[in-house]
């Protein structure tokens, strides 16, 4: 069984920076990463990095800006995220793949506002 918790979140101005955490209690198996909601939008797929290889993988919409990494003595994953903008404004989660192969567990979620 694996737990998440996220967090970093916050106010900031577009242009600037923020680094989201997610810490895991349990072994990272499989593939994690972060995705984010918006206000009446869908669910939308941010990062993934696979624990054991550190390969990576982006939405368009973030590449060049956002970095996924992790710490594997800390068993913590990180996003930084680099010249922000309003339409980044969201509530992050991050997620881990299980057994079955879909995103089974999930963090709190850590809100993330872009001002203009």
């Amino acid at each position: 069984q694996v737990q998440l918790v996220d967090s970093g979140g916050g106010l900031v101005q577009a242009g600037g920076s923020l680094r989201l955490s997610c810490a895991a209690s349990g072994r990272i198996s499989y593939p994690i990463g972060w995705f984010r909601q918006a206000p009446g939008k869908a669910r939308e797929f941010v990062a993934r990095i696979t624990w054991n290889s550190g390969i990576t993988v982006y939405a368009d919409s973030v590449k060049g800006r956002f970095t996924i990494s992790r710490d594997n003595a800390m068993n913590t994953m990180y996003l930084e995220m680099n010249n922000l903008k309003p339409e980044d404004t969201a509530v992050y989660h991050c997620a881990s793949e299980g057994p079955t192969g879909g995103y089974e567990y999930w963090g709190q979620g850590t809100q993330v506002t872009v001002s203009s």
